[in-house]
């Protein structure tokens, strides 16, 4: 059973499903509204260990190199993570053409479309926001307290705590993020700048 982190499953409704195809692909998705009645015959469940993943599980039909002949499509049952609108939902293109990122609930899975077996799911829960930095060649994901970054070979980084409790990411100039996270001793909004090479907080944010 996975663990669930901070934030109520049931409050409110889950966040409409977003799409995002910032990065070249080799692949096709479609997010589907339920799952079919006739599973197809490649169907994998992410992560495969969750209990009722089926449960307001995002579900995605997806077509690996599309142009190849015969396409070998698969659905994609990811597990729900929160039902807050809070945590988002939806499909990202990556850094790497041949994963997708799919976030249900603000849980994040990247799957390898060529082989769906391979998937990394994301230590961070839940994600609150994501950003594509194509020209950084970065898919980053906020959660409450800390950022991680995906890069063209996989998880690039992961920052050190920047935040008590919520993160705002901000502007990027000169390949640095500005951002803000909150101060509970101080009780107040704080600045910090991160290197988006190498993750690092530098000094001055």
């Amino acid at each position: 059973m996975i663990r669930q982190p901070e934030m109520p499953r049931e409050a409110s409704a889950i966040a409409a499903p977003a799409v995002d195809l910032s990065f070249p692909r080799r692949w096709r998705a479609e997010i589907l509204a339920a799952r079919p009645a006739i599973l197809p015959a490649r169907h994998f469940v992410y992560p495969a260990q969750a209990e009722e993943a089926e449960r307001g599980a995002l579900e995605v039909m997806v077509v690996p190199q599309p142009d190849r002949n015969p396409a070998r499509p698969f659905l994609a049952t990811c597990a729900l993570g929160f039902r807050d609108p809070a945590a988002p939902t939806g499909i990202w293109s990556t850094p790497e053409p041949e994963t997708i990122c799919a976030l249900s609930g603000g849980y994040a899975y990247l799957i390898d479309t060529a082989e769906p077996q391979r998937f990394t799911m994301l230590g961070l829960r839940p994600v609150l926001e994501i950003r594509a930095l194509p020209q950084q060649s970065l898919l980053l994901f906020a959660g409450h307290r800390s950022i991680v970054a995906w890069g063209s070979q996989g998880l690039a980084w992961e920052s050190e705590k920047l935040s008590d409790e919520g993160l705002t990411l901000g502007h990027i100039e000169n390949g640095i993020l500005h951002g803000t996270g909150w101060e509970m001793m101080g009780d107040r909004e704080t600045a910090f700048l991160l290197d988006l090479g190498t993750g690092a907080r530098l000094q001055g944010g």
